[in-house]
């Protein structure tokens, strides 16, 4: 196996650079597993059609956070801060990426480029080269996460070539979000609406919900010939109680298990195997999931389409196959489907 029998050509005008408007109007792939199963082009709003009564959708309902703040120095050097998780503690802090972190040491106040009042300073520069940062007036109520909401950025993937714009807080969310800390959509959950969902519970789809926070990993982009050799990002997860006695009693009345997202699919697999058995937990995850695999919860995925070469487009080749997706891939840019956060989505089963 090689990073390269993942690869797979893409025109640059595919990549979906403005959400879909409404959400359920972007295209659906629907690509029916084994040797010779079609592919079949539809809206997502036709995705009750593809449902049975019984089968049960489970979500991700991280929320993404504003997590990108443009800041200046003393100095007025123009510096962006990328918070990417809460560290907690008294001192209230967050880790963050800092760019250009070269001359950002520890000890250094930054300020908000939109209003200079507003200010946090450096704690500690980590090994990894992150920044622990806190707010400066914390005892007047200002908070890291009262500056993200006032002044914070969405989080937009590189491939998406502009600003955020004020509607992106809106569209680069899944309706349903909830936990606050992620700093990447689960892309595969923005094409619903409250009318698609009201749909599939009157045509008796259950519901469950998990959350994984992605990280900024998810693009991490696998450089090395081996695939194998790849190292894994890590994120962080919760299983309730409540969902995993949802979804085995789904599994025993013989109802299929629809996974939105690749990153419900990376959790429900992770806790599968580290018991052979689907209970609770709450953690961290670095699973990478490659051909050969055998899932032992997912039956069928909801995903949007992924980068070449990328851990994702292998996990969806895992359920699939390597061949047979590829080839749906190439059938969607024949058919100039929209590509990955905001394009359009696939439905494997």
């Amino acid at each position: 196996m090689r990073t390269e029998d993942f690869d797979y050509k893409l025109p640059g005008h595919l990549i979906a650079q403005q959400p879909c408007d409404p959400r359920d109007a972007c295209r659906l792939l629907a690509l029916a597993r084994g040797p010779h199963g079609v592919c079949s082009h539809m809206l997502f709003r036709d995705l009750p059609a593809l449902l049975r009564p019984g089968d049960r959708l489970v979500f991700n309902d991280t929320r993404v956070i504003p997590a990108r703040i443009l800041m200046r120095k003393s100095n007025n050097t123009a510096v962006e801060l990328f918070l990417l998780e809460c560290i907690g503690g008294e001192q209230c802090l967050w880790k963050a990426l800092v760019k250009p972190g070269r001359r950002v040491a520890a000890g250094t106040t930054l300020h908000v480029e939109a209003n200079p009042s507003v200010r946090c300073r450096v704690v500690e520069v980590l090994p990894t080269g992150e920044r622990l940062v806190q707010a400066c007036d914390r005892e007047s109520g200002v908070s890291i996460e009262s500056i993200m909401e006032s002044y914070g950025h969405m989080p937009l993937p590189h491939y998406i070539d502009r600003d955020d714009a004020a509607g992106d807080r809106d569209s680069y969310q899944t309706i349903y979000a909830r936990s606050p800390g992620a700093v990447a959509a689960p892309t595969a959950g923005l094409h619903f609406t409250e009318a698609l969902m009201a749909d599939l519970k009157n045509r008796g789809i259950d519901f469950s919900y998990l959350t994984l926070h992605v990280g900024i990993g998810t693009f991490r982009p696998v450089k090395v010939e081996n695939p194998l050799d790849h190292t894994m990002h890590e994120e962080r997860f919760s299983l309730s109680p409540q969902t995993v006695a949802e979804i085995n009693g789904t599994r025993v009345a013989g109802g299929r298990i629809i996974a939105v997202g690749t990153t419900v699919v990376r959790v429900l697999e992770h806790c599968f195997a580290m018991d052979s058995d689907l209970l609770p937990r709450n953690g961290t995850t670095r699973i990478f999931i490659l051909p050969p695999w055998k899932f032992g919860v997912v039956d069928a995925m909801i995903t949007n389409f992924h980068l070449p070469k990328s851990t994702l487009l292998m996990l969806v080749s895992a359920f699939a196959g390597t061949d047979r997706v590829l080839q749906a891939y190439r059938e969607a840019v024949e058919a100039q489907y929209r590509f990955f956060s905001y394009g359009d989505a696939m439905f494997i089963f």
